[in-house]
């Protein structure tokens, strides 16, 4: 697309566009698909959701949250995995989060920080979900 050349016009629209918010544009693409019948939806995408709809529902996450939901028998182990994984956290935070499980430790990470963090606490002891 860096080839592309657009007209001064077109150019325009196209910064107007990068300008707007996120519900200024998803209402944007219903007025567009509304006025000349088409859809937002990538071809091969529509192509695809028609003939495989149970396949859509089942996308991998790519996000998760980690939740801490038994300190176990070893809480002082269970404290300092809290502590590798939010290096932020004092001392007395992360015992007062460890012994009020269930508590989210981490919010929206990906799949691969999630696993570490959940290594490591279910590693000194603890039980963790990710969500």
């Amino acid at each position: 697309m860096a080839d592309l050349k657009l007209s001064e016009k077109l150019e325009k629209l196209a910064k107007e566009i990068e300008g707007l918010t996120v519900v200024e544009m998803a209402d944007l693409a219903k007025y567009l698909e509304e006025k000349f019948g088409v859809s937002a939806m990538p071809v091969a995408t529509a192509a695809q959701s028609a003939s495989a709809p149970a396949t859509a529902d089942k996308e991998e996450k790519t996000t998760f949250t980690v939740t801490l939901t038994d300190a176990g028998a070893n809480k002082l182990g269970v404290i300092k995995a809290v502590r590798e994984i939010l290096p932020n956290l004092g001392l007395m935070d992360a015992k007062k989060l460890v012994e009020s499980a269930p508590k989210e430790l981490l919010a929206e990470v990906k799949k691969d920080q999630a696993e570490e963090a959940k290594k490591k606490v279910e590693a000194a002891g603890g039980k963790v979900e990710l969500k």
